[in-house]
């Protein structure tokens, strides 16, 4: 019992099982940026401090915000294939714990890159663009989410321990937030009443025009070349009727393989 008993505590878990959180933290942090901060508070796009040439079309930042999100469930998904190959040690005491303590120092990590290479390195985009001094947001997300977050998945890592047992509960509780973060990052901002469609390049004003004829919409505004409309859905809008008809992608719906029509170009 007792050469048990200290196998249990001398419990190492492999390096695998802790890239399996921090790539998946990495990409919570992600998408926690993308969804609060490029959608819901709309502070800033992935290149808005870039100026100048097709950097000031909204098509394009808006393209740019997809990629990025696809790169996150790159990350995601490879997160937790290696939580999957590291599931025979989910019973060993403390690795729920030590999982969370991982994913925590992945979604900090995510921030602290983010700063140093967003933000003043490279200068993409700023915490918030309009802001009379941009530094300091900046400065206070990257203390708050970046070293902060990190500091607390290193505390907890340090103390370690735990009920056998425990891994299993961290583990079903990681899945249904990465299961709520994904497709939440496809929604609008809450109270919004308009929706943006965007169609393939080539469109013309009048062949959009004859697919939106289609759907029960309020036409609200569109771009010069004519492929980009924002509408007011009514009672009886279909998406699917868009996508059926040409549009490559509309703003607020779960699918987010029409953005792969850009490749096309």
């Amino acid at each position: 019992m007792k050469s048990a008993s200290l196998a249990e505590v001398v419990w190492v878990p492999s390096r695998l099982f802790r890239w399996s959180g921090y790539l998946l933290g990495f990409a919570l942090g992600g998408f926690f940026d993308g969804i609060l901060l490029h959608q819901i508070l709309q502070w800033h796009h992935l290149l808005s401090g870039l100026e100048g040439g097709p950097w000031r079309d909204l098509r394009v930042q808006v393209m740019a915000d997809g990629l990025f999100h696809l790169a996150m469930y790159v990350v995601a998904l490879a997160g937790l294939w290696a939580l999957w190959r590291t599931r025979a040690q989910y019973g060993q005491p403390g690795a729920g714990r030590l999982l969370w303590a991982y994913v925590l120092i992945g979604f900090g990590a995510w921030h602290v890159l983010d700063a140093v290479l967003s933000h003043w390195l490279l200068g993409i985009h700023r915490i918030r663009m309009d802001a009379a001094n941009p530094l300091l947001w900046d400065l206070a997300w990257f203390v708050v989410f970046g070293l902060g977050i990190a500091a607390a998945g290193w505390g907890l890592r340090r103390r370690g321990g735990g009920k056998r047992g425990g891994g299993r509960a961290g583990l079903a509780a990681l899945l249904a937030a990465v299961a709520i973060a994904l497709p939440w990052s496809l929604r609008p901002p809450p109270g919004t009443n308009a929706v943006v469609v965007l169609f393939t390049p080539g469109t013309t004003a009048p062949e959009a025009l004859a697919t939106l004829s289609r759907v029960d919409a309020d036409l609200l505004w569109s771009d010069a070349s004519g492929q980009l409309w924002a509408i007011r859905p009514g009672a009886g809008y279909r998406t699917s009727a868009l996508y059926r008809h040409g549009a490559m992608w509309v703003g607020g719906s779960l699918l987010p393989a029409a953005c792969l029509g850009w490749f096309k170009a």
